[in-house]
C-alpha cells in the first residue's frame, strides 16, 4: 500500500547569475571573442576615420561598443534564479504484531493480554511525542497480511522558516486537522490466525522505499508462522540500509497449559434414545498429569414452541484423563439419555491445575434440542435427477426424518419412497409451516402462485424454515428473469445475472472436474465437515475429484457467507471464482451450484450420507432453536477466533404473533467470564419482526446470547452457543522467541529490546537511537530574465540608429 508524502516548504531564495555561462570554458571563450571583435571595431573606425577629429572618432567607436556591449548582455542572458527547498521529514514505522497469540500472556498478574502495554504506550504516554519531535511516525499492524493504521505527522518545524506544504495530501495529515482521535484498542486487537512477521518488515520497506525512512520498529511476541522468512526481511533492510528494531513482548517461559479444544454434540436427540458427546482435551507441558473431566447438562426451555422451565445444572459424568506429551486431543465421550423434551445446554470441562495459562478455555457448550417429533423435510424437485434420487433414499432410512416428496415432471399417481407424494406445492400455511426444511432441486418456481411464493417468504423469515437451494440446468434460465420471482431471488445468497449469460465450459458441462475450492468460513463450518476435525475433513475432501459445472450468477449478496467455489480458473470473474456454496444467516438458506454432490460416494459411500445429513441439520436449526413461538435468534457463526464479528439476527413477534412493531429491541451477550453486554439489534426495514445487529467476541471461551420477549417477561429467545477459540498454530508456541527478534535486528543493524519499557525511555531507547533521516531538495522555479525587456532592445537599436545618422551626416555610410 503507498501513501503520499509529507512535504515541508522552505523560504525562497534568489541569486544572480548568467544563463549562457554555465563552464569557466563558457566564459573565457565567450568574453576572449567578445574582447577581439571590439579590437577588430577599434581598427576599422581608426581607419574610417582617419580624416575626423578624434571627438567624432571616439563618439563612433563608442556607440558601437554600447550596441556591442548590449548584445553580449543579451547573449549571456543576465537573470535572478529562484530557488525552493523542499524536505521530506524523517519517518519511522511502528510494526504492531496483532495475531491472536498476543491475545495471551498470564506470566503477569493480573493476567494482561500482550498488546495492552502497547496501547497504553500510544494512547497516554510520551513515547509517540518523542518519535514526532524528529520523524513522521507510521503505526502498522501485522498478521496474516498487514495493513497501515494511521500516519502521524512530525510535530516539530523542519527548519526555523518553513512553513506547511500545500499540497491535498499534506493538508490532510496536518498534526492540526480536525481529525478523530486513534482507538488504539480497536485498531491494535488481536485478530489474525497467522504471524507474518518478516513479511511484514519486507512489505512496509518495500512500500515505503520512496521516503527517508530512519527505521522500522517491529512490536511482537517473535512466533513467526507464515510468510517470507527471516533472510529475506535481513535482505530487504539490508539492501534499503533501513535498520529494523524489535521489541519482544510476553514470556519467555513455555506455555503449560490444558484446554477444551472441540465439543461435539448432535443438535437433536429424542426421549429415551441415547446420544454421545464427544470433548477433546488438549495439553502441553503437562505430561503425565491426571485431570478431572465434567460433563453437566441444564435444561433452558421446553420442548417445541413451548415456554421454557429452565432448571438447575445436573451432573451427567465424570471421567479422568492422563495428559500426554504430545499436543494431540484426547476425545473423551458421555453417552447421555435424556428422560424428557426440551432444551438442554451441555457443558464440557476439565477441572485444570493451577499452572495452566488460560481458564477461560477450560470449558466449551453446546445446545442439544431433545425432542419427540422427527424433522420433516419436503423435497421439491423439477425432475427426477441423481441427487434428488440419492437424498430421498438416504432421508427416508433416517429413522429420525420424515420425507415428503413434490416431483414438478411426474406424472399423477407416480411411485416414490416417501411418506407422502404430493401433486402440488403446499397452498396453506399451515400445510407448508409444518416442515422443518425445504430441499429444492432446480424447481420451477414460476408454477407458485403468489400467495404460495409469499407463504415461503414468510416461512423463513418468520417461522426460521430451512431451505437448501439446488441450482441446475433446466428451470433456471426460466425463473430467474421473472419479475414475479423477486421475493424468491431475495431468498437465495447470491445475485443472478438477470440476463442469460453463455460462460464455455463454466456453466454445466464442463469436460473434466474440478475441485470444491473453500474460503475460510467453509474449512471452519462443522456442518460441511466430512469428519470429526477439521484436518480429517479437508484431509478427505481433498481426495474428491470435484465437480463438472455450476451456475454462473453475478457473485453472493452482501450479507451471504460463501463457502466454497468453482475452482476452473477459465471462470475467473471480477478477479474471483465463482461462487458454488453459499448461506445466508436468517432462516439458515444455503445455495449449492450445481447437483453433483453425488459424485462423493466414489471417494466413500458415507460422505455424500455425512454430508447432507450435517447439512439438512444445520439448515434445520432455525426450527430447533426456538425456544418459543414468539420468535428466534439466530447467530451468524457459532465457532470463530477473538477479533471476529457474530451478527446476530432475530425474529420476534408480539403478544398477537403479528411481527413485532418497533425500532429495536436488546439482546443479552453474556462472556466467558461472566460479565453482561447489551447489543441493541436495529429493525430490519426490508422485513417486518426482523431487528440485526453485530458483536464482536474478544477473548476465547464460550459466549450466549438471547432476547427478551417483549411483554413477556419469563420468555427468551436463545441464540446457539458461540465458541469463541484461538488456532492451534497461535497457541501450540505462545513464548517469547527471543532468538527471531535478536537476529533481526542484529543483522539490520538495530537494536533488541526485552520488553517494551526499554524501548521507550532510558538512554538506549528507541527514539535516541534512530536517525535523523531527513531529505532536502532544492527545486528551482522559472528565472526571472533581466534582459528579455524593452530598455534592452531600445538600448541596442537607439545606439545603432544614432552611428547611423552620424555616419551619413559625416559621409562615412
Amino acid at each position: 500500500m503507498t501513501f503520499p508524502r509529507l512535504l515541508a516548504e522552505g523560504l525562497a531564495h534568489r541569486a544572480f547569475e548568467w544563463g549562457r555561462l554555465q563552464t569557466d570554458t563558457d566564459t573565457v571563450v565567450t568574453f576572449a571573442g567578445f574582447v577581439a571583435l571590439l579590437v577588430y571595431v577599434v581598427y576599422v573606425y581608426r581607419r574610417d576615420a582617419v580624416e575626423l577629429g578624434r571627438f567624432w572618432s571616439m563618439l563612433l567607436i563608442g556607440l558601437r561598443f554600447a550596441a556591442l556591449t548590449a548584445l553580449l548582455i543579451v547573449y549571456l542572458q543576465p537573470q535572478w534564479r529562484n530557488e525552493r527547498d523542499l524536505v521530506q521529514p524523517s519517518r519511522v514505522v511502528l510494526l504492531v504484531d496483532t495475531s491472536l497469540s498476543m491475545d495471551i500472556d498470564r506470566d503477569v498478574s493480573p493476567p494482561l493480554p500482550r498488546y495492552r502495554p502497547v496501547v497504553d504506550a500510544l494512547g497516554q504516554g510520551d513515547w509517540l511525542a518523542k518519535l514526532r519531535k524528529v520523524h513522521d511516525v507510521v503505526v502498522g499492524r501485522f498478521d496474516e497480511d498487514n495493513q497501515r493504521v494511521a500516519l502521524l505527522p512530525r510535530e516539530a518545524p523542519v527548519t526555523a522558516t518553513t512553513s506547511a506544504a500545500t499540497t491535498p495530501a499534506a493538508v490532510a495529515d496536518e498534526p492540526n486537522a480536525k481529525k478523530p482521535k486513534t482507538d488504539w484498542a480497536k485498531e491494535l486487537a488481536p485478530r489474525g490466525s497467522e504471524t507474518r512477521l518478516s513479511q511484514a518488515v519486507v512489505d512496509t520497506i518495500g512500500a515505503e522505499r520512496s521516503e527517508p525512512l530512519a527505521g522500522v520498529v517491529v512490536i511482537s511476541d517473535g512466533q513467526q508462522n507464515g510468510g517470507a522468512e527471516l533472510a529475506q526481511a535481513v535482505a530487504a533492510a539490508r539492501e534499503a540500509n533501513v535498520p529494523v528494531y524489535t521489541v519482544g513482548l510476553g514470556s519467555s517461559k513455555p506455555a503449560v497449559q490444558v484446554r477444551v479444544s472441540d465439543l461435539m454434540a448432535p443438535l437433536r436427540a429424542y426421549p429415551a434414545d441415547s446420544y454421545t458427546v464427544t470433548g477433546y482435551v488438549q495439553s502441553q507441558g503437562l505430561a503425565g498429569q491426571t485431570v478431572t473431566v465434567e460433563l453437566l447438562s441444564e435444561r433452558t426451555g421446553g420442548a417445541g414452541d413451548k415456554a421454557p422451565e429452565p432448571t438447575a445444572p445436573k451432573l451427567e459424568g465424570t471421567e479422568q484423563v492422563v495428559l500426554p506429551d504430545s499436543t494431540e486431543p484426547v476425545p473423551v465421550r458421555f453417552d447421555i439419555k435424556p428422560s424428557a423434551a426440551g432444551k438442554y445446554l451441555l457443558t464440557f470441562r476439565v477441572k485444570a491445575p493451577a499452572e495452566d495459562l488460560n481458564p477461560a478455555d477450560n470449558h466449551r457448550a453446546a445446545t442439544v434440542d431433545v425432542v419427540d417429533r422427527k424433522t420433516s423435510v419436503l423435497l421439491f424437485a423439477g425432475g427426477a435427477g441423481r441427487e434428488y434420487q440419492f437424498v430421498r433414499n438416504l432421508l427416508r432410512r433416517d429413522k429420525d426424518v420424515e420425507v415428503d416428496v413434490l416431483l414438478q415432471t411426474g406424472s399423477q399417481g407416480i411411485s416414490q419412497d416417501a411418506r407422502e407424494v404430493l401433486d402440488k406445492f403446499p397452498a396453506t400455511r399451515q400445510e407448508l409451516f409444518a416442515y422443518d426444511c425445504l430441499i429444492a432441486f432446480d424447481p420451477d418456481w414460476r408454477m407458485l402462485s403468489a400467495e404460495q411464493v409469499e407463504m415461503v417468504d414468510q416461512w423463513v423469515s418468520h417461522q426460521a424454515g430451512g431451505m437448501i437451494l439446488i441450482a441446475g440446468p433446466v428451470f433456471m434460465d426460466a425463473w430467474v428473469p421473472s419479475p414475479a420471482m423477486d421475493k424468491i431471488r431475495n431468498l437465495y445468497p447470491v445475485e443472478f445475472h438477470r440476463r442469460f449469460a453463455v460462460i464455455e465450459d463454466a456453466r454445466f458441462g464442463s469436460r473434466q472436474p474440478w475441485p470444491v475450492e473453500f474460503t475460510r468460513d467453509g474449512l471452519e463450518a462443522p456442518f460441511l465437515w466430512l469428519a470429526d476435525t477439521p484436518a480429517l475433513s479437508a484431509e478427505n475432501w481433498s481426495k474428491f475429484r470435484g465437480v463438472y459445472g455450476y451456475y454462473s450468477v453475478r457473485g453472493p449478496k452482501l450479507d451471504a457467507t460463501v463457502y466454497a467455489r468453482f475452482s476452473d480458473p477459465r471462470a475467473v470473474s471480477n478477479d474471483q471464482q465463482p461462487v458454488y456454496m453459499a448461506g445466508r444467516y436468517f432462516g439458515q438458506v444455503f445455495y449449492l451450484g450445481s447437483g453433483e454432490m453425488w459424485r462423493l460416494r466414489s471417494v466413500g459411500e458415507g460422505y455424500f450420507e455425512t454430508f447432507y445429513t450435517k447439512l439438512v441439520r444445520h439448515v434445520s436449526q432455525g426450527r430447533l432453536m426456538r425456544g418459543s413461538q414468539r420468535g428466534v435468534l439466530l447467530v451468524s457463526r457459532d465457532r470463530c477466533r477473538p477479533g471476529d464479528l457474530v451478527e446476530l439476527h432475530a425474529t420476534v413477534s408480539d403478544a398477537r404473533l403479528q411481527p413485532l412493531e418497533a425500532p429495536q429491541v436488546t439482546a443479552t451477550v453474556v462472556t466467558p467470564d461472566g460479565a453482561v453486554q447489551n447489543v441493541t439489534l436495529a429493525r430490519d426495514a426490508s422485513r417486518a419482526g426482523a431487528f440485526q445487529g453485530t458483536y464482536v467476541v474478544r477473548g476465547e471461551g464460550t459466549y450466549r446470547a438471547h432476547v427478551a420477549v417483549p411483554d413477556s417477561p419469563n420468555e427468551r429467545l436463545l441464540a446457539p452457543p458461540i465458541q469463541v477459540t484461538i488456532p492451534d498454530r497461535e497457541r501450540d508456541q505462545v513464548e517469547r522467541n527471543d532468538a527471531l527478534l535478536g537476529e533481526l535486528a542484529k543483522q539490520t543493524g538495530g537494536q533488541y529490546y526485552q520488553g517494551l519499557d526499554a524501548a521507550i525511555s532510558g538512554d538506549q531507547s528507541v527514539a535516541a537511537q534512530l536517525r535523523d533521516a531527513s531529505r532536502t531538495t532544492t527545486l528551482t522555479g522559472t528565472p526571472d530574465k533581466l534582459w528579455d525587456n524593452e530598455w534592452m532592445l531600445g538600448a541596442i537599436v537607439g545606439a545603432l540608429c544614432i552611428e547611423w545618422t552620424l555616419r551619413r551626416l559625416l559621409k562615412l555610410a
